[in-house]
């Protein structure tokens, strides 16, 4: 029984020094670019199939309508989510560029 309790206890010792361990090794400015490099990733994935499939049912209106309206529509509409995802797109690199210009001494005080 104490074999057990000992044994628990020395695992979890370890697996918390393994933990204060990583979390001191690593300053703000790393966690907070970590954790806007995993959003900026997990926003554009989904914008981009967003746009693909939002351009793909205007694809299909405009080839497979009989209605110029629809097709005026469509058309318009494509253009919308382009520029949209451009947008996107573009404010992402702007941002990973100025990233790489500011110093990171800057902050520092």
């Amino acid at each position: 029984m104490f074999r057990r309790f000992a044994s628990a206890g020395m695992t979890a010792l370890c697996g918390a020094y393994c933990f204060v361990l990583s979390a001191g090794a690593t300053d703000i400015f790393t966690t907070a670019k970590t954790a806007m490099q995993t959003v900026y990733t997990d926003v554009s994935g989904i914008a981009t199939v967003a746009a693909v499939v939002c351009a793909a049912v205007c694809l299909f209106l405009m080839n497979f309508s009989k209605s110029g309206r629809t097709v005026d529509e469509s058309r318009a509409w494509l253009k919308r989510i382009v520029i949209c995802w451009a947008a996107l797109m573009t404010l992402g690199a702007i941002v990973t560029y100025l990233e790489k210009i500011i110093p990171q001494s800057l902050f520092t005080g």
